[in-house]
């Protein structure tokens, strides 16, 4: 039987940030999308990056059930954000495509996004603490970027 380990204080502090991070995101995105979860924005974006997919390459990529991707995308259908069309070079696959609609709420939802992260940046951090905030980034891009099961082993890089 394996013993829970103590959370580091670090990681606790990490996920608390990034969870009021979230939450201030989502408060200035536009009415429409406030509704939308998170999730369905990233598959808004992947999509919109990459293109029409199938249900299960989204699945894969998001890191999630086919079944969760399945109520997601039709929900987003139901709202008008993606559509559902058969693949032109076989009929058996079911594309899933970012409307007009999507696109365009997406993108005012990204521009708030940019535009309060921007002002933020500017008052509270100025010029001086910018370098600092590259490192830190930087740092948040390797986490994100991790292999989930390189975690456990104890091995890091400095």
């Amino acid at each position: 039987m394996r013993t829970a380990r103590a959370a580091d204080p670090m990681a606790v502090r990490l996920a608390v940030v990034i969870k009021r991070l979230r939450d201030r995101m989502r408060e200035t995105r536009p009415d429409r999308a406030k509704a939308l979860p998170i999730s369905q924005l990233a598959i808004l974006k992947r999509l919109r990056d990459g293109g029409p997919t199938t249900a299960s390459v989204l699945a894969a990529a998001e890191h999630v059930s086919q079944q969760a991707i399945a109520q997601h995308v039709a929900s987003l259908a139901r709202t008008g954000l993606v559509r559902v069309k058969s693949d032109a070079t076989d009929a058996r696959k079911r594309l899933i495509h970012v409307t007009r609609a999507g696109h365009r709420l997406f993108e005012a939802a990204a521009d708030s996004r940019h535009a309060w992260l921007t002002s933020i940046i500017d008052e509270e951090l100025g010029a001086n603490n910018r370098p600092a905030l590259e490192k830190a980034i930087a740092l948040l891009e390797r986490i994100a970027a991790a292999d989930q099961h390189a975690a456990g082993s104890g091995t890091h890089r400095a």
